[in-house]
C-alpha cells in the first residue's frame, strides 16, 4: 500500500463547501447558517445537504431555534470534526511538501 499523500484525504472533509464549512465552523463557536450560505455563495438546499452529511458524520452539530421571531439555524463543530478537519489539512500540507521537493 503507497503512503503517499492523498490516501490521507478524506471524502466528506474534501469536498470543497464540506471543507468550507468545517473550516468557517472552526474559527467561531457556533455560525449560523445564513452566514455560510453567503459566504461560501451556496443555495440554501445545497448549503443544507451539505450540513446533512457532515452531521451524519458526526463533524458537525446543528441548532434550530429563534432570533427574536425570526427561526435561525445554527451549526458548530464537534470535536471529531476539529480533527477532521486538522487530519485533512496535513494531508494537504504533506501533498504540497511532497510537490515542492
Amino acid at each position: 500500500m503507497s503512503d503517499h499523500p492523498t490516501n490521507g484525504l478524506d471524502d466528506v472533509v474534501h469536498q470543497k463547501h464540506r471543507l468550507g464549512i468545517l473550516t468557517i465552523a472552526s474559527e467561531t463557536k457556533r455560525v449560523e447558517f445564513g452566514y455560510l450560505k453567503d459566504t461560501l455563495e451556496l443555495t440554501g438546499g445545497n448549503l443544507s445537504r451539505h450540513l446533512t452529511v457532515l452531521v451524519d458524520a458526526g463533524l458537525l452539530d446543528m441548532e434550530k431555534g429563534y432570533d427574536g421571531r425570526r427561526p435561525k439555524t445554527w451549526v458548530s463543530i464537534t470535536q471529531a470534526g476539529r480533527r477532521a478537519l486538522a487530519d485533512e489539512i496535513a494531508a494537504l500540507r504533506a501533498l504540497v511538501t511532497r510537490l515542492d521537493e
